[in-house]
């Protein structure tokens, strides 16, 4: 697929921060095949950039993404079986980084670079795997969460049973699954699932001054970094994890920017850390075990 020939997606970049906006207003960007195809891609695109730090998802007008389209779940039921609707050419960002990874939705954890889910309205269904799956959720007051599958009768959907009793424990997350209820931003913060909920009004400037917290005062080498370690350890022993710390510390520690953080430290100035000579790629599987 073409960049240039996107119709239910948009992109932009500025600060350092890519906004990728899920742009179907009328249905409440209700997901579709082709904007699978569209999502895949832009994100591709934002990893790859070597001027893009972070990443915003966010959705135009009222909604977030209000889950599966209605046409598309009709097909589903005529068929008789699920059509995701998407062609060959699916961009495959995040993949090849660990194998657990490579699954729809899962690849987010690959993406070697913070992703924010800015929730401007309901996301429901898939619009809800989508949020969970970005690595930090600032939503507007009032907006609605709801998983929908079992009022569709169906199965907790892309990983979903796995990442929620992870992000918020299993005896919150049951409740939220087997009952598939509408929960608001206020009650999901309480549950640990959003991290800051604001005036719908200030969502989008909340969200982008912590993208540019991340994007200025954070070495992009130690968001990649530590952002798989964050999601590799999900999979591992604590163990691992002090191993792999060590590791990762002995060949960072020779990096330049280890060098600049210590010298804006002592000198008492905030860090300026270059751009990646070529994009910042999280370690493969190889390099960890």
């Amino acid at each position: 697929m073409e960049l240039d020939d996107l119709k239910v997606t948009r992109y932009q970049v500025a600060d350092a921060t890519a906004t990728i906006t899920l742009h179907r207003p009328d249905r409440l960007n209700a997901w579709t095949g082709r904007m699978h195809a569209e999502y895949r891609a832009l994100l591709a695109r934002a990893a790859d950039d070597v001027t893009v730090r972070v990443i915003v998802v966010t959705g135009s007008g009222r909604g977030f993404c209000a889950g599966a389209d209605a046409t598309a779940l009709e097909g589903h039921v005529a068929r008789g079986s699920y059509d995701a609707g998407v062609g060959d050419d699916l961009a495959m960002p995040g993949y090849g980084v660990r194998s657990e990874f490579d699954a729809d939705f899962a690849y987010h954890f690959g993406i070697p670079k913070p992703i924010i889910a800015a929730i401007n309205g309901p996301a429901a269904g898939v619009g809800l795997v989508l949020a969970c799956f970005c690595d930090l959720r600032f939503a507007a007051r009032g907006a609605k969460l709801t998983t929908s599958h079992g009022r569709l009768g169906l199965p907790a959907e892309y990983g979903l049973s796995w990442l929620l009793p992870r992000l918020i424990g299993v005896t919150r997350a049951a409740d939220i699954l087997l009952s598939s209820r509408v929960v608001l931003a206020e009650e999901a913060a309480q549950l640990g699932l959003i991290n800051q909920v604001v005036a719908p009004e200030d969502l989008m400037t909340t969200t982008y001054a912590y993208a540019r917290q991340l994007a200025t005062e954070v070495a992009p080498s130690s968001l990649a970094s530590t952002k798989l370690q964050m999601y590799r350890d999900l999979h591992g022993d604590v163990a691992s994890s002090v191993n792999d710390a060590g590791d990762r510390l002995a060949d960072m520690i020779k990096g330049p920017d280890f060098a600049e953080g210590v010298a804006a430290l002592t000198g008492r100035r905030p860090p300026e850390f270059p751009d990646p000579i070529a994009p910042v790629r999280a370690p493969s599987d190889g390099s960890l075990t």
